[in-house]
């Protein structure tokens, strides 16, 4: 089964890309992970700290699966013994001009991994959709500061 959550955003790859990469900052600007830890290469694990909508933070410690620089971060996280195992994506599709598609999901496998994502799936969506808009506004801050201006469709 798969979450996903797509938004517009009025800024080019690479600025979408320095935010996303600079996993150490998150907490500074994303609502979903509020901690984390690691360096975003192929292998490597990361350490999150998750909070979905009033729920405890939990810790997760994903690892690096694929990367491409302005394009996508995929990780993969086992759980309960790998009755669950999830496949994460954050995907920059590039469109004319400055802006971009983020895609923002989770693919839930394993043999447990779609009675999970039936459980949690509108939880796992609207951290999806917050993390999203946190990162639209972060990113067209700092594409207009650096002298690129936002469409009034933004």
């Amino acid at each position: 089964m798969r979450v996903e959550h797509r938004i517009g955003i009025q800024a080019p790859p690479e600025v979408i890309w320095e935010i996303l990469y600079d996993i150490e900052h998150w907490a500074d600007w994303n609502p979903l992970y509020v901690q984390a830890k690691g360096q975003v290469r192929i292998g490597a694990e990361l350490e999150l700290t998750m909070v979905l909508g009033d729920g405890a933070p939990s810790v997760i410690k994903p690892v690096v699966l694929e990367w491409v620089p302005n394009d996508q971060i995929h990780w993969r996280l086992k759980m309960m013994g790998g009755l669950v195992a999830t496949t994460r994506f954050l995907e920059i599709e590039q469109l004319e001009g400055a802006g971009c598609i983020f895609s923002n999901g989770e693919i839930f496998g394993g043999l447990l991994g779609p009675t999970v994502a039936k459980r949690m799936g509108r939880k796992v969506y609207r951290g999806f959709q917050a993390m999203n808009e946190a990162l639209k506004a972060r990113a067209e801050a700092a594409w207009h500061a650096q002298g690129g201006a936002p469409t009034s469709a933004s």
